[in-house]
């Protein structure tokens, strides 16, 4: 069996052409759309059926991943139940083709009684769908790529682009930061890539912290880190309360195995690593393990704006996350 692959190539050209003969239809009306959106108070109810409901799956995903409560109700389900999922302040965003599915104009009747805000991405503006829709984004005719030019194929795909240039706009819009991000994808490799240290080290605020000061006998650093939660080292701090130094535990046992008992008289200040590495809070947990793989360390403490131990981080937080540099 030979397969035509130059017609291969040409559905991939098809689609990317109509993705980008999409774009006039972000105009007025696309920001009325990102406008109900960004302002609704409930959630936006993304609906379809057969292909386009797969897509409208997808879309729905998307908004609930960037900032916008969303979730996606079935058109035959929602006569048998779903309906109730359905409240005025949300607003529901429909997508079909043709605009004239049978289940699709039911569910249209059902939103319009109970007055929730509808928006179409459709490719008819004739359609039923349109004619009762607050805001039509309509994509106009295409040609499906298929053999038989009928499956959804290049009208799905751009319904996907218009759903993610919806989605997108809107999350910009809210200002959607890298920790509102990781804090709805906590799992998976973009979690992790996007963790912050504040995320990911040992301890949390308020949490006793293995601190000591610079004129602190190594007996006395003993004494205020031994009921200290796990921890392999010791943040020394001066008089203003800023990180001059650290203390590991490897540290402690080269200055006993040097000093013996000797060791405990003398002063902190004297003992640690000056100077030491250390990072935000802020940062991401990824830049903590460039750090450990730079310079060969298993404990960098964590500072504020002022330098000012707030946590300490471990290599084996980070191996627990599985950040990987």
């Amino acid at each position: 069996m030979e397969f035509d692959l130059d017609y291969a190539r040409n559905v991939i050209r098809a689609e990317a052409e109509a993705i980008a003969s999409m774009t006039p239809i972000v105009n007025g009306r696309f920001a009325r759309a990102a406008e109900m959106i960004y302002h609704c108070r409930g959630s936006c109810i993304v609906s379809g059926i057969g292909k386009a409901g797969i897509i409208g799956r997808k879309i729905s995903a998307t908004l609930a991943s960037t900032g916008t409560p969303s979730h996606f109700l079935h058109p035959a389900e929602a006569v048998h139940g779903d309906l109730g999922r359905l409240r005025r302040e949300d607003i529901v965003m429909i997508l079909s083709y043709g605009g004239e599915t049978d289940e699709i104009i039911r569910l249209i009747n059902l939103v319009k009684q109970l007055q929730i805000t509808l928006i179409s991405i459709t490719g008819d503006s004739d359609s039923t769908l349109s004619r009762c829709s607050d805001v039509v984004l309509c994509m106009g005719k295409v040609c499906e790529a298929c053999p038989l030019g009928v499956a959804p194929s290049v009208s799905t795909t751009c319904m996907l682009t218009i759903g993610d240039a919806l989605a997108f706009t809107v999350m910009k819009a809210r200002n959607f930061s890298v920790e509102d991000y990781v804090r709805f994808h906590p799992g998976g490799s973009l979690g992790t890539k996007l963790m912050t240290v504040e995320q990911s080290m040992m301890f949390r605020p308020g949490e006793k912290l293995p601190i000591a000061g610079v004129e602190d006998l190594i007996r006395r650093v003993l004494e205020k880190t031994n009921d200290v939660k796990r921890h392999g080292a010791v943040m020394i701090v001066d008089a203003g309360g800023r990180l001059a130094g650290i203390i590991t535990d490897a540290d402690l046992r080269r200055l006993l195995t040097r000093e013996g008992e000797a060791a405990f008289d003398l002063v902190a200040g004297d003992v640690m690593t000056a100077g030491c590495k250390r990072i935000r809070a802020d940062a991401l947990a990824a830049e903590a393990t460039a750090v450990f793989h730079k310079y060969r360390i298993d404990e960098l403490p964590v500072v504020d704006a002022d330098d000012r131990p707030v946590g300490l981080i471990d290599v084996q937080d980070i191996v627990m996350i599985k950040v990987v540099g």
